[in-house]
């Protein structure tokens, strides 16, 4: 267990489970005071960008160097990081709403954790693990002034805001979920 215990620690794991709590109370206290709900898909998409982004810093790790000389096989780990990461912040993100009497949307909330964990999870295999928060916010980012439309492109713009059983947004989350993982799980994060 002490590896574990090592492995979160060089990771920042407990820092970024603290943050991603905080800012889902921070999210969540500000849309109480603004009259908005917690059911709001902006406000679900925004806690669930900010987990993912807090994640983000302990993909890669001190040393990339000595991460790829270990003697460890780093593909599971990496796998096992990117879901707890993902299940981490969708299960915060559901306490929250839960606490909020709001009816939460689980599989509105696996669909964008999901996704977000994949962009992050590309981000970490593009721009090294200093950068991988930028896709996830760039793509929040378009996701919240994309006009609603009916066409596909701007759907899979704007998949975090479509309602859970949407075709397109379920199959932007997927590709992206499943490119991102497979992508750093064998790779790794940039050098």
């Amino acid at each position: 267990m002490r590896w574990l215990t090592l492995y979160a620690r060089a990771r920042q794991v407990p820092a970024s489970l603290a943050v991603v709590v905080l800012s889902a109370l921070v999210v969540w206290a500000l849309a109480r005071l603004g009259g908005g709900g917690p059911a709001d898909p902006r406000l679900a998409a925004l806690i669930l960008a900010a987990g993912a982004t807090a994640f983000s810093v302990g993909l890669g790790g001190q040393d990339l160097a000595l991460d790829r000389t270990a003697a460890i096989r780093w593909m599971p780990r990496r796998a096992a990081h990117l879901l707890l990461a993902g299940v981490l912040i969708g299960g915060v993100l559901l306490a929250v709403q839960t606490m909020s009497g709001q009816p939460a949307s689980p599989s509105l909330v696996a669909r964008n954790a999901a996704g977000l964990m994949g962009l992050v999870a590309l981000g970490a295999a593009w721009f090294g693990g200093q950068y991988a928060w930028v896709l996830p916010v760039a793509w929040l980012s378009f996701s919240l002034i994309v006009p609603p439309g009916t066409d596909v492109a701007t759907q899979i713009l704007a998949w975090m805001m479509l309602p859970p059983g949407t075709e397109a947004g379920s199959w932007t989350a997927l590709v992206l979920a499943a490119t991102g993982f497979a992508v750093y799980t064998v790779r790794g994060p940039k050098r």
